[in-house]
């Protein structure tokens, strides 16, 4: 009997160990599996689309206004390099051409447009944890790490519409972006046209439904 329990206890043990070992391959794989999620999160918000909000006078009619103008006094305080607004104003140009609007000095619409800047901060919660169903844990229980935080700079692009005659403000248009310091040359000028056409898609705005 002695000698049947020594066996039986030795078979447990075995196979405890071969279950801790076996969860701790597990909890490794749910590590990497967690680094992997994060990662990919942080690729995502890197990607992602160009985030536009609209608002507008629904007492205007939009159809009275053929021709633009930009408002110098705006463009000069946009808080950009020259060149990236050059780039702006070059994709407002046209997009707006595109819809049958023309350039003119006697214009029905004057467009101010601004630029902002700001860091945006992400902190993604921890979900992940793991334990045994019976309440039993023989090494660790808890999750990951606690929360991880990343930084990143957005941008956002204002193109507010103004009517020349009344000097009041009739259609706003904002996009939020990320910016990318070492971006190419050619990407940036795609981005930024991108950005422009993405506000602007709701210009002139339809009637609801």
């Amino acid at each position: 009997m002695t000698a049947f329990l020594k066996t039986s206890k030795n078979k447990i043990l075995i196979e405890i160990s071969a279950f801790v070992i076996k969860s701790n391959n597990y909890k490794n794989t749910i590590m990497k599996f967690r680094l992997m999620l994060f990662s990919f999160s942080l690729m995502f918000m890197g990607c992602s689309s160009v985030r536009v909000a609209v608002d507008y006078d629904t007492a205007v009619s939009f159809d009275q206004y053929s021709t633009f103008a930009f408002f110098k006094p705006a463009v000069d305080k946009m808080e950009v390099s020259d060149l990236d607004k050059k780039r702006i104003l070059h994709a407002i140009d046209n997009n707006l051409m595109a819809k049958g609007l023309s350039k003119s000095q006697e214009a029905g619409l004057l467009v101010h447009v601004f630029t902002k800047e700001e860091k945006e901060v992400d902190i993604f919660q921890n979900n992940f944890s793991w334990g045994w169903g019976w309440g039993w844990s023989p090494w660790w229980n808890g999750g990951f790490f606690g929360p991880s935080v990343s930084t990143r700079t957005e941008g956002q692009l204002y193109i507010n519409l103004v009517d020349a005659k009344t000097n009041q403000l009739i259609w706003q248009g904002k996009g939020t972006a990320q910016l990318y310091p070492n971006e190419k040359v050619e990407k940036k000028e795609a981005r930024i046209q991108k950005i422009v056409d993405k506000i602007l898609a709701q210009y002139p705005p339809q009637a609801e439904q």
